[in-house]
């Protein structure tokens, strides 16, 4: 209990981060003329700063448990790589259309299934699926769904306001004829290109990417020895080289946006703040007694309430919100905590089976298993059973040897025996001839 209260106001802060993400993005969009590359280098920019600068000082001043792995920094490169994609993956689908009222709850619903799979993977833990992950995983598809079909949009007056307003000043300085006041009211509006390929692309690499990033950086930070700020570097390092670097020299040879505004600059730097403080939240939570049954659940119900009321808020004139957009939303919320409580744990024992119900395979190999045992058992007899031989021939050929030394020594007494007698006959037949002589 003392390390969920302790941990709780660094969760709470990833929830807030990770829920402004994307309507930073989206704010920001305007002001680099929907450039992707630019806003990616802010991100990245920002990144450097939290995930690189900061572990590295606090790595030089104080120091912290676990050390160096050749390994761990491969993974925490990785985990990088993948947060940089997730990155570009949301700014392709905000700069081409999409809204972050329902980009963002699809990315935070589908994210955790695709992370659990990923671990499972990891673990080799399929075996141990129960029916309430597969029920979480239908509730993220269905309320994903919602969400896509019933999301909130503003309100098409608003142009047509804008035109009746130009119409007014018309009238008032120059006493328009109807028929100019009808053709500017009729005058069609230019229409926002929504590119859905390009949305639908960025939202699956984000949840790829995203979905894989937490089993992977905890792969470094297990090769790392429970260090937390290494693999935080090495992410941030990652996402210098794919988030700064490459974005220059893509936009050294296609071309800078022209006259980005403060605006563009400030809420893309901010996007990029809010998504390494949110990661440095989760990684706080864990170091002060946070679990991850307990944290991530948090972190993915939470964000998206987050993102949808900032998103709903910032738009100016916003229609009436269907109550449909909020059922799903709650559905896709739900359904990522069932599939994030339900999902296998590494240390949880399985559950027994019996012995019919076990699949053909395990039987067949557990058989062989124990036909090899038997087999190292007869083995083992045999040659015990060997040796007792041997043994016995041993003692055998000890005790043959021994009794041919006695025989001979009690042959020699019997021969002496019989000596005696022969010459005791001889002595007894003797005074009986000397009697026949005297006779």
């Amino acid at each position: 209990m003392r390390g969920i209260i302790a941990s709780l106001p660094f969760a709470l802060l990833t929830v807030l981060c990770w829920g402004s993400y994307g309507p930073a993005l989206h704010s920001g969009k305007e002001g680099m003329n929907g450039n992707a590359w630019m806003q990616l280098l802010c991100v990245g920019i920002s990144y450097f700063v939290v995930a690189v600068l900061v572990p590295w000082y606090v790595l030089k001043t104080k120091g912290e448990q676990g050390e160096w792995k050749v390994g761990g920094v491969k993974w925490g490169l990785a985990a990088g790589a993948l947060g940089a994609f997730g990155a570009l993956g949301i700014i392709t689908a905000l700069t081409n259309g999409g809204s972050p009222s329902y980009v963002m709850p699809i990315v935070f619903g589908c994210a955790p299934v695709v992370n659990t799979i990923v671990s499972m993977y990891m673990t080799k833990l399929f075996k141990e699926i129960t029916p309430g992950f597969y029920l979480g995983i239908i509730l993220v598809a269905l309320g994903a769904c919602g969400v896509f079909a019933f999301k909130p949009k503003a309100e098409a007056k608003s142009h047509a306001q804008v035109q009746a307003e130009l119409t007014t000043v018309s009238f008032n300085e120059e006493e328009a004829t109807p028929e100019k006041t009808t053709s500017a009211i009729v005058e069609p509006a230019p229409k926002k290109e929504i590119n859905l390929l390009l949305i639908v692309g960025g939202i699956s690499l984000t949840v790829i990417s995203w979905g894989a990033y937490g089993s992977v950086l905890h792969k470094s930070q297990h090769l790392m020895k429970g260090s937390r700020l290494r693999p935080l570097l090495c992410v941030g390092f990652s996402y210098f080289a794919l988030a700064v670097i490459i974005p220059l020299l893509i936009m050294s040879n296609s071309g800078f946006p022209k006259d980005p505004t403060a605006a563009g600059w400030g809420f893309s730097l901010l996007a990029g703040i809010c998504g390494s403080v949110g990661a440095l939240g989760i990684i706080l939570s864990f170091t002060f007694g946070g679990k991850p049954v307990f944290v991530m659940p948090l972190v993915f119900g939470g964000a998206p309430i987050i993102n949808t009321i900032i998103s709903v808020l910032e738009m100016q004139q916003v229609g009436d919100v269907s109550p449909f957009f909020f059922a799903s939303l709650t559905i896709v919320i739900v359904g990522a905590i069932v599939t994030l409580v339900t999902a296998p744990k590494p240390g949880k024992k399985p559950k027994a089976i019996e012995e019919d119900e076990k699949p053909l395979w395990d039987q067949s190999r557990e058989e062989s298993v124990a036909n090899l045992k038997v087999v190292r058992d007869d083995n083992d007899s045999d040659a015990e059973e060997v040796k007792e031989v041997e043994t016995s021939e041993a003692e055998e050929a000890e005790s043959t040897a021994e009794p041919t030394e006695d025989n001979d020594s009690e042959d020699t007494p019997a021969e002496e025996s019989s000596e005696t007698a022969s010459e005791a006959d001889a002595d007894e037949d003797t005074p009986a001839d000397a009697d026949d002589d005297t006779e």
